[in-house]
């Protein structure tokens, strides 16, 4: 009589990818964690390790963000041109280095140069995961861009409470050691990358005849479809700053719920992402179905930016609630958002040039990060009827996308999840 297969083995079986799958999983929740161990106190670390004022932290961060919107697009044509393993892994080493170089000087101009080099393969790096997940998975990569996030998400919640005790001594030194445990990490996991299979090209992609896509331009800055698409989807990433950075700042200055709220809601975002993101990928199991998630996304976009003005209109007991509203909602647009637009995005993309036009796509996430925390800043300064507006501007944005993508979706494509792709081996 067999033994019955234990069900862990079963769930890992169950993974898009198969080993590489895994490991690069186990890639993502390491590097997560060590940047969680970092994340949260790299101001920190200029402002008590380097002895930076306010002005010059808030300068470096914003020069290093926008010399990594560069690293998207850069990613994106050498993973065209070099093995895509090699790359990711250079990429991971390269941010190693340029933080360690941090602990070599407290000169603001080095330092501001240092991050800003980090901040290229750290940009760079996302696009490329994308693009290996992409062509690992093949015809899963939704289910398998789900269960990343969950792990994505472990890893911050795993490094950020490290952070948090390693913090709780006071000392100055313990900055550095988060330093040098992210640095750890980044050995760790290029090691592991190296381990990896590279993914067959999606240019080794044959199709049969009935199902050859038509032309589509190989340049996507010539694209005026992926560009459209990629403009609206760096508006619909705000889901991103308004959670990490709005929601803080607005219970502060403009709600009388008390501050110890603004963790508990980050816990919050953190622990639905982990319960729904892979559950609410079978909603975007085709490309068309990934394109309606746009529809409900612009409905959670509207209840939370109410929701974020109807805090300020009230007592504790009404921000609180408020609150928590909106950030469920705004969450449950982020699940939503970021499975659409994984979908999408390779969709849209041609397999002879893929890994040009998802680097292109990296720009809106990168330009968001860079714009995002300016624009919102902006809205809570015009006080809470801007909420409305901002929600009101979303929805635009969906809409806008909705409509710029149906007829490039609307022509046969062997990306799509519903068409079987067959490779040239098989």
């Amino acid at each position: 009589m067999s033994r019955p297969t234990p069900w862990h083995r079963t769930a890992l079986h169950r993974i898009p990818g198969g080993r590489d799958g895994r490991r690069m999983l186990l890639v993502s929740i390491i590097d997560k964690t060590g940047t969680g161990l970092w994340a949260g106190c790299t101001a920190l670390y200029f402002t008590y390790v380097s002895g930076l004022g306010l002005a010059q932290v808030g300068l470096l961060m914003t020069v290093s963000g926008g010399v990594g919107i560069a690293g998207a697009p850069l990613a994106g044509r050498l993973a065209d041109r070099f093995p895509l393993v090699r790359l990711i892994a250079a990429a991971q080493l390269m941010r190693g280095a340029a933080l360690l170089a941090l602990l070599t000087t407290d000169n603001f101009l080095l330092l501001t140069l240092y991050s800003a080099l980090g901040a290229l393969p750290d940009r760079a790096g996302s696009v490329l995961i994308k693009l290996y997940a992409a062509r690992l998975a093949g015809t899963e990569r939704v289910r398998y861009q789900a269960i990343q996030r969950t792990t994505v998400n472990i890893g911050w919640s795993i490094g950020g409470l490290g952070a948090a005790a390693a913090l709780t001594t006071g000392s100055t030194r313990a900055y550095g050691l988060l330093l040098l445990g992210n640095v750890l990490t980044y050995a760790v996991i290029a090691a592991l990358t190296l381990r990896c299979a590279e993914p067959p090209a999606p240019a080794r992609v044959a199709a049969t005849s009935a199902d050859a896509p038509k032309a589509r331009p190989a340049n996507p800055w010539r694209d005026r479809t992926f560009l459209g698409y990629t403009a609206t989807d760096a508006a619909l990433f705000l889901d991103d700053t308004i959670l990490q950075v709005a929601v803080p700042l607005w219970i502060v200055h403009a709600t009388s719920a008390p501050v110890g709220l603004a963790p508990l809601l980050l816990v919050l975002n953190t622990v639905l992402v982990v319960l729904f993101q892979v559950p609410l990928a079978r909603f975007a199991a085709t490309t068309p179905a990934a394109r309606r998630l746009l529809v409900p996304l612009a409905g959670l976009f509207v209840v939370g930016t109410a929701a974020l003005a109807a805090s300020a209109a009230g007592g504790p007991a009404v921000a609180i609630s408020a609150l928590v509203v909106a950030v469920i909602a705004l969450t449950f647009a982020e699940i939503l958002h970021a499975t659409a637009s994984w979908e999408l995005s390779v969709a849209l993309a041609p397999a002879e040039a893929q890994g040009a036009y998802l680097g292109v796509h990296g720009l809106a996430h990168s330009t968001q990060r860079f714009a995002g925390p300016l624009l919102v800043t902006g809205v809570m300064a015009a006080g809470p009827l801007a909420w409305p507006v901002l929600g009101l501007a979303l929805v635009g944005a969906a809409a806008a996308q909705h409509r710029v993508t149906r007829d490039r979706l609307a022509q046969p494509d062997t990306s799509s999840l519903s068409v079987p792709a067959v490779t040239v081996s098989e």
